[in-house]
């Protein structure tokens, strides 16, 4: 009987965890870039009934379920057109950007493309909303060659000396620094560390630079939360979150009635 209580206290215990899950995938529907997780179950050890741990028996029963991780989908989910300079799609899965923190030097990758303009001692720098610095294909921070306004307007108001107009054809430097997209081996044994970021479960874990990435421009990636789906598995959680406690409650009540008759 203490069995049937404590797989029903833990079923209620897991189930909560799942839903926990859940939410968060729904608090995160218009997150740009985010990648929904899943609860992964693993069942407890069993024991046979009524005969020696090593018989081979079929009847053999569970001792509840356990959360045992979380895995991200880190597919594709549809992009919203911005127009804006420095947005930027990830148009493919299990891909990423590079980016830094300058204060402490450490290294995550997003999928939020979402990049401002960030004013540094040495000039403009590809940043995140945070603050971090966008890496290149070289692992090293993007810097933005920015218009100087006061000295464009001083060319306009004085004119130019010579009208002669340089043929300068714009040819795409390969080597030049430029937004760019890594890979894992793995990317399942990437963890979260919050704001949208991931970093690397094993400490050897090597980036692998996509050399020919699909990447949208002005564009940025949606949420891929699906609010069907997820609807869907709090529905199912709070069903069986209802059967583990009737578990519950009936191993309480049977128990109460054993030992009243005992008394």
């Amino acid at each position: 009987m203490n069995m049937s209580f404590y797989t029903g206290a833990t079923g209620a215990r897991q189930f909560t965890k799942k839903l926990s899950v859940t939410a968060n995938n729904l608090a995160n529907i218009n997150t740009r870039g985010y990648k929904p997780k899943t609860a992964a179950f693993s069942q407890l050890v069993q024991y046979n009934l009524n005969d020696s741990e090593t018989a081979q028996t079929q009847l053999q029963a569970g001792a509840g379920v356990s959360l045992s991780r979380t895995w991200t989908d880190f597919g594709i989910s549809g992009a919203t057109q911005t127009g804006a300079e420095y947005d930027y799609a990830i148009m493919e899965p299990n891909a990423f950007f590079m980016i830094q923190d300058p204060e402490t030097g450490e290294i995550s990758y997003t999928r939020d493309g979402h990049f401002h303009s960030g004013e540094r001692e040495d000039g403009f720098y590809l940043t995140t909303a945070n603050g971090k610095l966008v890496l290149d294909q070289n692992q090293e921070p993007l810097k933005l060659e920015v218009t100087d306004v006061e000295k464009l307007q001083q060319e306009m108001e004085e004119g130019y000396e010579d009208d002669t107009v340089e043929d300068d054809t714009d040819t795409e430097d390969e080597d030049a620094p430029r937004v760019s997209v890594y890979t894992f081996d793995n990317p399942s044994r990437l963890i979260s560390k919050g704001d949208n970021e991931y970093v690397p479960q094993d400490a050897d874990a090597q980036a692998v630079l996509k050399k020919s990435a699909s990447l949208e421009k002005g564009a940025l990636e949606t949420s891929g939360t699906d609010m069907a789906r997820e609807m869907t598995r709090v529905i199912e959680c709070q069903r069986a979150f209802s059967y583990a406690l009737k578990m519950v409650t009936t191993s309480d009540e049977i128990e109460s009635t054993i030992n009243s008759l005992r008394g």
